[in-house]
């Protein structure tokens, strides 16, 4: 799979007799495909409802970039986009026994951003795949492109939060209160608790971000992305 990302060669499955059969056996792939590349910048967490357990992956560093930036290389095959509100963390919060509190780990938030999370994959069609397979994929996970903090963010009421993502001038999808977890704050104290043993708890630098608002958008090559929060802010990129 870690060959199929490097050279875009995609391939169709895993071999059957190695595919992950647990959501412990995607994690492990995870963590070892990480391994390749380097330092690990934060994590994406999300979860397909508002009463289902949050899933969450590691985002490589080098794939990150800020508002404007240009995505390069063949390692951008499936162009996907999803809008998504991130957040950087500010202060460490280290593995403890008592579980940190939601008002303790919305303390620790730097600030807050519009993000675009773009979606990559070693699998020709990965959410044709069993679903651990694809989790196991980096959580198909393949960029992560931040806008500007967004001043008084704990003023905003997300439920009301209206988006819009555009692809060369193009209006594709426009929501409201759409990120699929429910409450998004919900997440950061999850991960902060239930995923210490893994993340060896958040860091001072660390870019959280918290699912999709807008399902998942294909773009192509040479693309202009927009992202437009009614109140959180904008954020853009470009595929060379």
């Amino acid at each position: 799979m870690l060959d199929a990302r490097r050279t875009g060669n995609a391939i169709a499955d895993l071999p059957k007799d190695v595919r992950p059969t647990t959501l412990e056996e995607a994690y492990f792939i995870q963590d070892r495909m990480a391994l390749a590349y380097d330092d690990i910048g934060g994590w994406k967490v999300g979860a397909p409802s508002a009463d289902a357990t949050p899933m969450f992956a590691p985002m490589p560093l080098n794939w990150m970039g800020p508002s404007g930036c240009e995505l390069r290389g063949i390692t951008h095959r499936m162009r996907g986009l999803e809008a998504e509100i991130a957040f950087l963390i500010g202060e460490d919060l280290p593995p403890r026994e008592e579980p940190y509190t939601r008002e303790e780990v919305i303390a620790a938030i730097e600030s807050c951003h519009p993000a675009i999370e773009v979606i990559e994959s070693g699998l020709i069609d990965p959410l044709s795949t069993d679903r651990f397979t694809w989790l196991a994929d980096m959580q198909i996970h393949g960029g992560f492109v931040f806008g500007d903090g967004v001043p008084n963010w704990q003023s905003i009421d997300f439920t009301q939060e209206n988006v819009a993502l555009a692809v060369d001038g193009s209006v594709r999808v426009e929501r409201t209160g759409s990120n699929t977890s429910g409450d998004l704050l919900r997440l950061l104290p999850w991960l902060a608790n239930e995923g210490a043993a893994r993340t060896g708890g958040l860091k001072k630098g660390d870019w959280i971000t918290t699912g999709s608002w807008t399902g998942l958008t294909q773009a192509s090559a040479g693309s202009s992305v927009d992202v437009t929060f009614s109140t959180a802010g904008r954020v853009r990129l470009r595929f060379a």
